[in-house]
């Protein structure tokens, strides 16, 4: 099944640089023992807001799922804590995405403060287009291809993230 113009959900750009979604909140059930919201809970908030834009902006997504048994996978993601989100804090999520293909996107993501528009956590990560059937990999309609390649572009000219990425592992100090 293919979706159709008609069905289609999300528009085929220009796309803000970078795509911000407000609204988000640190719920009492996302907050550990240390008092601060629980690693787990920050996936849980971009995974949330990827949500939004696969589905507002480009159109994938539920409803791609929906009308055409394939959808975006994550293949890899690195987060990076920068500071803590406190109970009831409300945050922001920015998107930009750096690089897409016939069947794959390469995203980063902050969460930002809506206190004082400080940098919380962020997040890159690795998608790709799956058929429910095969669980396999499978090419995006050649509108979404569109669509992906548009956002990208139209993200192009932002600053580097100095977080894109970098290793993760313990850097040793060197000894004299």
């Amino acid at each position: 099944m293919e979706m159709t113009p008609e069905t289609r959900a999300g528009h085929d750009g220009p796309y803000d640089a970078p795509v911000q979604f407000r609204g988000f909140t640190a719920r009492p059930e996302w907050i550990d023992y240390n008092g601060h919201m629980n690693v787990g809970y920050y996936g849980v908030a971009f995974d949330n807001a990827l949500e939004l834009l696969m589905v507002d902006h480009l159109g994938l997504g539920e409803a791609q799922v929906n009308a055409m048994g394939q959808g975006p996978y994550i293949l890899q993601s690195h987060m990076n804590f920068l500071r803590e989100v406190l109970e009831g804090e409300a945050f922001s999520i920015r998107f930009r995405l750096l690089d897409a293909d016939h069947k794959r996107g390469h995203y980063f993501a902050q969460m930002v403060s809506e206190k004082d528009g400080a940098a919380c956590a962020t997040q890159e990560a690795l998608f790709m287009n799956v058929s429910h059937t095969t669980g396999r990999s499978i090419p995006y309609p050649d509108w979404a291809v569109t669509r992906l390649q548009q956002m990208v572009q139209d993200h192009a000219s932002l600053d580097p993230a100095p977080e894109v990425g970098q290793p993760i592992g313990i850097r040793n100090k060197k000894t004299v």
